[in-house]
């Protein structure tokens, strides 16, 4: 295989094949649900011709349910592109204006609604710019998912509630599938402005000119290292916490080089909630096994709070976990510099809500560095269970029971 094509191999993968035959398909919707179709094709059938709208609804739900196939195919894969980034939330942009303005074609949704909604969708995507040229990430939540199932049952509701199909049914019918149509709508533009108050909310940094990713906290811990049994104690309470909040956990290491896993693995049945870990010890395994940008190395290099974040969001995609932790730094003796000596360790946490990370300074050789990055990465495991996220003021425990007191 020659270069060119080796590269548009990995350019067009069967991921970005899927976005892109989304993209092809939203003009056979339009012309499904816009154009005099059924009249030219089948002139004489009288279900096809009232069963237009349900058809074309039909149609827009298969697209729609292509968006879950790429995002199954590129994570299932490790194939995650720039270009998938790009297209794909493009694709879903592009189908919801299209039903959207097909809907307000029609004279079945008021124009405002439209406005609503793409009004949102390019305020999002300004801010993403913004976060973007800043080499920051801000986790999406669960407003923005519910937004997008929302979106989708109203839109098909709009699309059928009009049917001869359906409304000729019963009066009663027709005027409750109305009413629900009108509800869905309702609930889809609320969670539309929810989600865009939530992410300008989580953004507001990129306008005051504060760290938006992570709480920056930089702290000389002079404790003792821990012990392997005060690690062992650790271990098993986080575990323990995992497993009563029915939450699973997965690691990405670099100084550690899996030690924070070896703690967790030690301990009996830890398999019900640590799903593993990824020991990304060179830049390459960071990019290309847990997504850290490129340009966030290049920008903020390897050891900064931009690439602990995005390798805790890494680990959790690629292990499918809920609380991933990631640890980066300088373990020593060699490799300091001034802005980061020896001893300088980012520890990032992502949930499903959100994703952030903190900076230490640690002191002590190389192995004393490296303990206290595992119990603190530990203590930030057991935080991402109990649902809390690191706060301006941490704490790293002296022992076992200071660390039990902590989780208290």
């Amino acid at each position: 295989m020659t270069q060119s094509n080796s590269e548009t191999s990995k350019l067009w993968t069967p991921a970005n094949k899927v976005t892109l035959a989304r993209i092809l398909l939203i003009p056979l919707f339009v012309v499904a649900i816009l154009s005099p179709w059924p009249q030219w094709l089948f002139p004489e059938n009288a279900f096809i011709l009232q069963a237009k709208g349900i058809i074309a609804a039909l149609i827009f739900v298969f697209i729609s349910c292509t968006d879950a196939v790429d995002g199954y195919l590129a994570r299932s894969r490790n194939e995650v592109t720039n270009l998938g980034k790009f297209m794909d939330p493009l694709a879903d942009k592009i189908l919801v204006a299209a039903a959207l303005l097909a809907l307000i074609e029609l004279q079945v949704l008021p124009s405002w609604v439209a406005l609503v909604i793409l009004a949102r969708e390019f305020i999002i995507s300004g801010v993403r710019m913004m976060a973007a040229a800043d080499g920051v990430v801000i986790a999406a939540s669960w407003y923005g998912k519910i937004k997008t199932v929302t979106q989708i049952i109203a839109v098909v509701l709009f699309l059928i509630k009009d049917s001869p199909l359906l409304t000729g049914i019963d009066p009663g019918f027709a005027k409750a599938l109305y009413i629900i149509s009108w509800l869905a709508m309702f609930v889809a533009l609320f969670f539309t402005i929810v989600s865009m108050i939530d992410y300008l909310y989580k953004s507001r940094s990129l306008f005051t000119g504060k760290p938006v990713v992570a709480h920056h906290v930089a702290s000389n811990y002079k404790v003792d290292a821990p012990s392997d049994a005060e690690l062992a104690v650790m271990a098993e309470q986080v575990l323990q916490t995992a497993k009563d909040a029915g939450k699973t956990l997965g690691t990405a290491e670099s100084c550690t080089g899996g030690y924070i896993a070896q703690c967790l693995t030690a301990i009996p049945g830890s398999s019900e909630c640590f799903k593993g870990a990824v020991v990304s010890y060179v830049n390459a395994v960071k990019t290309s096994v847990l997504g850290v940008s490129s340009q966030t190395i290049k920008k903020h290099t390897e050891v900064s709070e931009e690439a602990a974040c995005e390798m805790a969001r890494g680990v959790r995609y690629q292990l499918r976990c809920d609380v991933g932790v990631s640890v980066t730094g300088v373990a020593g003796p060699g490799g300091g510099t001034e802005e980061h000596p020896v001893g300088t360790v980012f520890l990032g946490v992502s949930t499903d809500s959100e994703t952030r990370a903190i900076e230490c300074h640690f002191p002590g050789d190389r192995d004393e560095v490296r303990r206290q990055a595992v119990m603190k990465a530990l203590d930030l495991l057991m935080q991402g269970a109990q649902g809390l996220q690191p706060e301006e003021s941490e704490q790293v425990p002296k022992s076992a029971d200071e660390a039990t007191s902590l989780a208290e």
